[in-house]
């Protein structure tokens, strides 16, 4: 049998208290999902229109719970400023997590000082603090902080999701890993942590566990959009177009301040529905998909001397795709590569129905990360700029996983790509290209042939 859903009006609206077990209590009717979403819009209605009439600690009260509303709502800016005109422990708090989301770092330590001195748990507010210091820099503090509270608090989901923060901002992967399952492990409604650990599968390539993750932030409020439209992404690349929809529609429905976000997401609906009415001819699929396989093949899957492995790997070449989009001239320019070990690559590309340039001969142009001779004549800082990863250019998840599938892994790779090139990649469209020429514009380069 259901669980009847929590009465969020009387939870907000007619009851006149409003504190953290308040909070819990309507972030678990959230969770239930259905007609819930609604039912708390029509409770900030009915909220605002009592606030207009409202006087001394009435009103108040009603600018609390109408910051948590907002603040459930994704609506930051309103549920800051509701939360400015409350007082108390709760306002502060949600106060200065908000105003950390947003920058404003000095003023969400001062809120976060005055939830404390009004009665919150002090564990809490110095988690929340360390959080603060995480974001604008300071590690080490952040860091003392989180040590100071080991004993009380490495039970509680939040203090591992601040050391694995930490952890991901030192470049330690692994032990972020390690954190964010255990915050999992201590609460599985963390939406934090669901949605990190969706992120890094997500870049790694593993789109079911990516998929299942950022489905579970969906169901735990509040919903960071960027989950939303990550998923979206994963729905596309695994052709589930009207899901992919879906998450575009529920990011447009979202009150977002951000005119190029919301420009985005309709280009991106617009492609998801445009796939749900593409035919294809499903031989040709098959053969297609069949074929991308066998390019998919790693080449340390064959038993390949200790010479050509090394040249290879010198390469960068990891795949019968990329031996395809490279020259046996190319090949025998390595250092200690010569026609024998030229010869043992034929042999395996014909095992598999493949010629060494393939993809050349039929248009596909490709350099290898080795091949740096167009950047010769750069100075130190341009070469320094061509040498960045390409994920410091900030790209959106659609763009990065762009790159990810023609193995670019730094700014010159990417300018050594014409337009045509990456349109070709699997959902990367105008919009894609459009950000990656802004980008590119922004250090004064181009895509090739632009």
């Amino acid at each position: 049998m259901a669980e009847p859903l929590i009465d969020l009006k009387a939870l907000l609206v007619e009851r006149e208290e409003c504190n953290a077990g308040t909070v819990a209590k309507l972030r678990e009717g959230l969770a239930q999902g259905g007609s819930q979403y609604r039912t708390l819009r029509e409770v900030g209605d009915a909220l605002a229109k009592k606030l207009e009439t409202a006087t001394g600690a009435a009103q108040k009260n009603l600018h609390l719970k109408l910051g948590i509303v907002r603040y459930f709502q994704g609506q930051t800016l309103a549920a800051i400023e509701h939360l400015k005109h409350a007082d108390g422990a709760l306002a502060n708090f949600y106060l200065g997590r908000l105003l950390a989301s947003q920058g404003q770092f000095d003023e969400a330590l001062r809120a976060f000082d005055k939830s404390e001195k009004s009665g919150y748990a002090a564990n809490l507010v110095q988690l929340q603090r360390a959080a603060v210091h995480r974001m604008r820099g300071d590690l080490k503090e952040a860091k003392q902080i989180l040590a100071k509270l080991e004993e009380s608090s490495r039970h509680t989901a939040e203090y591992h999701y601040q050391v694995a923060m930490v952890a991901l901002a030192e470049g330690d992967r692994a032990k972020a890993v390690q954190h964010l399952e255990k915050a999992v492990q201590e609460d599985q409604a963390h939406t934090g942590a669901l949605f990190q650990l969706g992120y890094i599968n997500d870049s790694a390539g593993n789109d079911e566990e990516a998929i299942r993750l950022y489905e579970a932030c969906l169901r735990h409020p509040p919903v960071h959009l960027a989950a939303v439209n990550n998923l979206g992404v994963l729905y596309e690349d695994n052709e589930r177009f009207d899901k992919a929809a879906e998450c575009y529609n529920r990011i447009l429905r979202a009150q977002l301040s951000d005119e190029e976000a919301r420009d985005r997401a309709r280009l991106f609906l617009k492609d998801a529905q445009a796939s749900t009415t593409q035919y294809y001819h499903s031989e040709e699929d098959h053969t297609t998909a069949a074929f991308r396989q066998v390019l998919d093949i790693a080449v340390t899957d064959f038993e390949l001397s200790v010479r050509s492995r090394n040249c290879l790997k010198k390469m960068n070449i990891k795949t019968l795709g990329d031996l395809t989009r490279v020259t046996e001239a190319q090949l025998l320019a390595s250092k200690n590569f010569g026609e024998t070990s030229l010869a043992e690559l034929r042999e395996i590309m014909a095992s598999k129905g493949l010629r060494i340039g393939q993809s050349l001969e039929q248009g596909a142009a490709y350099e290898p990360r080795s091949h740096r001779s167009h950047h010769q004549s750069l100075s130190a800082e341009e070469q320094a700029i061509m040498n960045k990863p390409v994920m410091d250019l900030n790209l959106s998840v659609r763009a990065r996983k762009c790159m990810n599938k023609l193995n670019i892994g730094t700014v010159g790779e990417l300018c050594a790509r014409t337009a045509d090139e990456l349109l070709e990649a699997k959902n990367f469209g105008m919009t894609s290209l459009n950000e990656v020429r802004e980008k590119l514009a922004a250090l004064g380069l181009k895509l090739r042939g632009d």
